[in-house]
């Protein structure tokens, strides 16, 4: 919805939940984990461009990458989990852009980002920004979601996928945890088992 000609621009978000997201400022405060599943659940992955009668949704390439993270480093801590699960958190108020229109965008909407990242960490018992091996981790295992997702729902010929993401190394995508999240499920299902998986890692903290 466009403001009123002459106003100030406006920076915040309204949530479901009634809080009112600054974009320039974000305020741990003004976050809720029901908006960012609802957020999450809603936004599609890939430009919605995969199989299926649903999108494939941020949310659920969230809970998939959080079994990976698992699958790759048995016994890892709460909060790497929890850095995991809420990895691409930011994108239920700025939505999923491929990489090709960030590399357009440029430095400022990596800043924003950034921002609306750490304010979700700091919300949640987080460090603003996680130790670096962490990051690593969860960025492999964000690759392996990417080529997962790219060769069976995204219409990506393997040896382009293995070129743009790396292979999957000692990750069977046939494990029915795995398999059942390259299944794209109705938002509301996917709302759900975010949300529980959270409270699942939360309660550990």
């Amino acid at each position: 919805m466009a403001d009123r000609p002459g106003a100030a621009p406006r920076a915040w978000q309204r949530m479901l939940s009634g809080r009112r997201l600054d974009l320039v400022d974000p305020s741990p405060l003004d976050i809720e984990i029901a908006d960012i599943a609802h957020g999450l659940a809603r936004v599609a992955r890939w430009n919605g461009q995969t199989v299926g009668d649903h999108a494939f949704s941020v949310a659920q390439h969230a809970l998939l990458v959080e079994v990976l993270v698992r699958r790759m480093r048995p016994g890892c801590d709460r909060r790497t989990l929890m850095g995991a699960l809420l990895h691409d958190a930011p994108e239920y108020v700025i939505g999923d852009m491929i990489s090709p229109f960030k590399a357009v965008l440029g430095s400022g909407y990596k800043q924003v980002e950034h921002r609306l990242l750490a304010a979700v960490h700091l919300r949640f018992g987080l460090p603003a920004e996680l130790p670096v091996a962490v990051t690593r981790l969860i960025k492999r295992a964000d690759l392996a979601s990417a080529y997962l997702e790219a060769t069976r729902l995204a219409g990506f010929a393997e040896p382009e996928a293995r070129t743009l993401f790396g292979v999957p190394r000692g990750i069977d995508p046939d494990l029915p945890e795995i398999a059942g999240l390259l299944v794209p499920c109705p938002a509301g299902e996917v709302q759900t088992r975010f949300l529980a998986r959270f409270a699942e890692l939360d309660a550990v903290g």
